[in-house]
């Protein structure tokens, strides 16, 4: 899922988009295969037509365990998405209220990326971008192939500081 085009502005391209690494949906994993398990073994276990209505039981409590231990994480990790476009960085998650921190390259100070060891083992890790506001810094959690997208983010960082600089050395040249 990139950004869309309605919420770009002109000139702007999308560079990369990404989201959080697919370990974060390991638990998720885990919860589905236990609830699968132990339904199969308790309704082999539940007599046949006498407890129909404990087995109905059984499958509505299985079903409300893989929709919230399951299902909704997996549509949580599937709707937060961050995009690298030309001209900044954009954060969006939620799903029936959408949410987002939008950081433009331009007022960028640092980047900087942590990698714990399974981060190491697994390739990816947390990007941390300080920007010229208040706020405390942006962290990526758990991107992919963290090292080339920090390498991306800080190549544009530095190419539209270099332009803000050209820009500044000519209107002091005009004057």
């Amino acid at each position: 899922m990139t950004l869309p085009r309605k919420l770009m502005v002109d000139g702007e391209q999308t560079v990369a988009t990404t989201r959080t690494h697919i370990k974060v949906l390991f638990v998720p994993f885990v919860i589905l295969l236990l609830v699968a398990l132990l339904e199969g073994f308790i309704q082999a276990k539940v007599d046949g037509e006498v407890n129909a209505t404990v087995r109905w039981i059984l499958v509505g409590i299985a079903v409300v365990l893989v929709f919230f231990g399951t299902l909704l994480p997996f549509a949580k990790w599937l709707a937060w998405t961050y995009t690298l476009t030309n001209k900044r960085i954009v954060e969006q998650k939620g799903l029936l209220t959408r949410t987002g921190r939008v950081i433009p390259l331009s007022r960028v100070n640092d980047v900087a990326f942590e990698k714990n060891l399974n981060d190491r083992i697994l390739g990816c890790g947390t990007l941390i971008i300080h920007d010229a506001s208040e706020q405390a810094g942006l962290k990526l959690k758990d991107i992919p192939n963290i090292e080339a997208f920090h390498r991306t983010v800080s190549n544009l960082v530095f190419e539209m500081h270099d332009k803000a600089k050209a820009c500044d050395e000519l209107a002091y040249l005009m004057i």
